[in-house]
């Protein structure tokens, strides 16, 4: 694989630096707020966003800003995701004004992101007595109090570095994301923000991300819900000095390799600190007809409440599982489909052929009440596969989101 997992999430890569703090937004003071992720020059930049129609000012400032391929800082607050609020674009430019005032850039060069509850008007200026003391604590070796400040209901910070080699130049790629509920992302997540010093064209870098983010954060649920906050950015500087990876040569598939690492762990690590969550779920569909069919049936069962109920209650109720599969809309043959559920206790067939076996329940709940559970679903119908992530269904996702505002 030629990966190899260094330390500095956002920091790893040359010519990055970042920051995080508490400036007030949130009302607990324990808690970081704001962050501050900066490139050293201009970077080639990519994007992906939310689908819903909804779009929070942030996302569409942001969107604005980076049409011309380029940013160069990256602007977090965390407890209000300034959507849905009359002032809201207004709110979103001043802050790229602000960063842009103090890192002597063009605000068309910041990045502008907001997490948080939605349709309550955004303070300014907590952000803007801020903002100078997070300059003078930024840093290039480790971006940890940045991922800690981009936290809503997250239970910890997801961060990962890598470093791999290109013409003989070490490149590096790091990241910091969040979310943990209202997680059901198309085009986008929640939040992921990657930087990497590898030279590489705006043009093929978004590929790289689109082709990524389809097989990656765009297969994890958490409750079906789709964000009107979600993003995913992408910074390029180029310091590593490798030759630019301008079309699809070796160089590129190494690029996107490493990038769909660092994509699937973080999509795994999401779904694992799902709001209330005390299970990963992974669901594996493979021997498809088609890609797309078989995206379908893993998205559909990791997304269903009664299956993810059963998991908590660690039921091997498998119709639940056939259900999902058939009303995903793919097209197959129920007739020939079997389901295994597998953890680190073992792996037992609950299904053949479309028909229950009989198992051993006892045996089948010890599997099930481990904290990271693969279901696998296997169509026997062609050579395409996907896999989707998600987590457990349990009492606490109600009674977080029961009281999120307060």
């Amino acid at each position: 694989m030629n990966i190899k997992i260094i330390s500095g999430n956002v920091c790893a890569a040359k010519g990055f630096s970042a920051a995080g703090m508490h400036c007030g937004i949130r009302k607990n003071k324990s808690k970081k707020d704001l962050a501050l992720i900066v490139s050293a020059c201009r970077a080639n930049t990519a994007c992906t966003y939310t689908l819903n129609k909804v779009k929070a000012s942030p996302l569409k400032i942001t969107k604005e800003n980076v049409a011309d391929g380029y940013a160069r800082a990256i602007i977090v607050n965390s407890g209000n995701a300034n959507s849905c609020n009359a002032d809201g674009d207004e709110k979103a430019r001043s802050m790229c004004s602000l960063t842009a005032d103090l890192l002597d850039i063009s605000s068309k060069d910041v990045i502008v992101a907001s997490t948080g509850v939605i349709g309550e008007i955004l303070p300014l200026e907590p952000i803007k007595e801020t903002l100078p003391k997070l300059y003078k604590v930024l840093n290039d070796k480790d971006g940890t109090d940045a991922a800690y400040a981009i936290m809503t209901t997250d239970t910890r910070p997801k961060e990962i570095a890598v470093e791999f080699i290109l013409d003989g130049k070490v490149c590096r790629m790091g990241a910091v994301s969040k979310g943990s509920g209202m997680i059901h992302p198309n085009m986008g997540t929640m939040f992921a923000f990657i930087t990497t010093d590898t030279a590489i064209s705006t043009k093929m870098l978004q590929q790289a991300l689109n082709d990524t983010v389809n097989d990656t954060f765009n297969m994890i649920s958490i409750d079906g819900d789709t964000s009107t906050n979600d993003m995913v950015c992408l910074l390029a500087n180029g310091q590593a000095g490798n030759r630019l990876i301008d079309r699809e040569d070796k160089n590129y598939k190494v690029f996107l390799n490493a990038l769909r690492y660092i994509s699937k762990y973080l999509s795994r690590e999401i779904a694992r600190d799902g709001e209330g969550a005390s299970k990963l779920i992974e669901c594996s569909v493979i021997n498809v007809a088609s890609e797309v069919d078989a995206k379908k049936i893993a998205k559909s069962v990791i997304t269903s409440s009664l299956f993810k109920a059963a998991m908590f209650g660690a039921d091997a109720n498998w119709g639940r599982i056939l259900c999902a599969v058939g009303y995903s809309g793919a097209e197959f043959n129920p007739e020939n489909m079997d389901i295994s559920l597998l953890s680190k206790q073992g792996a037992v067939d609950v299904c053949k052929c479309g028909l229950g076996l009989n198992f051993d329940e006892d045996y089948a709940k010890s599997i099930l009440l481990e904290d990271e559970i693969k279901i696998i679903i296997n169509l026997n119908e062609g050579d395409y596969d996907a896999t989707a992530w998600g987590c457990d269904l349990t009492y606490d996702y109600v009674r977080i989101n029961g009281a999120y505002r307060t």
